[in-house]
């Protein structure tokens, strides 16, 4: 069971917390000789597989190194252009890492700004009045909870389909966050959360959650 990250959104959108507590590794490193067997196409300032599969290397995985120094969007650690790089049969055999695209903060910003706008529109779509908005989307890898305050602040974690225990967790997250980061005299509401002791109850949490399930009266 995991727990894979923890998003803290406050009533207007804007993403506060963030935190990857697990990422299943997925890369795969293979060398390759010229022409290149693989489909490659530029993609949000990356450049993904279009066409091809092979050896764990998976349609829409990012090229994330080259030769073992890693790529910067569609650019090589010395700033040639990923594409032409690999269309250049002089730099064969060459070693490339393909892996699932690691979200940078802009990206991780502009994903709660959209699931705020998805809980609004689900609230809206309800056919009883007061709906609670989302509370969980699930897919075959992993399932999306929602908690939401009475104060509109929402605290979502993304967890393994077969994690137990995450409506306890997420309120258990709210405990935390009411002791740690309310109760700090330096922080500011709707601000971003930077408090050392709210960090390392959140992670005691989780690990809790991962290895027991359920929080018991008292946790």
């Amino acid at each position: 069971m995991a727990i894979f990250s923890v998003y803290v959104v406050n009533k207007a959108g804007g993403l506060i917390y963030q935190l990857d507590h697990y990422a299943p590794r997925a890369d795969t490193e293979k060398t390759f000789s010229f022409p290149l067997d693989l489909v490659l196409r530029p993609h949000d300032e990356r450049v993904v597989v279009a066409f091809g599969q092979r050896d764990g290397i998976r349609v829409g995985h990012a090229v994330l190194a080259i030769n073992g120094a890693d790529v910067n969007g569609r650019f090589t650690a010395d700033g040639k252009d990923v594409l032409e790089f690999l269309g250049n049969p002089a730099n064969y055999p060459v070693s490339i890492r393909f892996g699932r695209h690691r979200l940078s903060s802009n990206e991780k910003l502009m994903l709660a700004s959209m699931f705020h706008s998805l809980f609004a529109i689900g609230s809206q779509l309800s056919p009883e009045v007061g709906s609670s908005g989302i509370e969980m989307l699930e897919t075959d890898t992993f399932k999306l909870h929602c908690f939401q305050t009475l104060t509109g602040i929402k605290f979502v974690v993304l967890a393994d389909p077969r994690q137990a225990g995450i409506d306890s967790l997420l309120r258990k997250i709210y405990e935390i966050y009411s002791d740690f980061a309310l109760k700090n005299p330096f922080y500011s509401l709707e601000m971003p959360i930077r408090c050392e002791l709210f960090d390392q109850n959140l992670k005691l949490a989780l690990e809790v959650a991962e290895k027991a399930g359920p929080f018991g009266p008292g946790s």
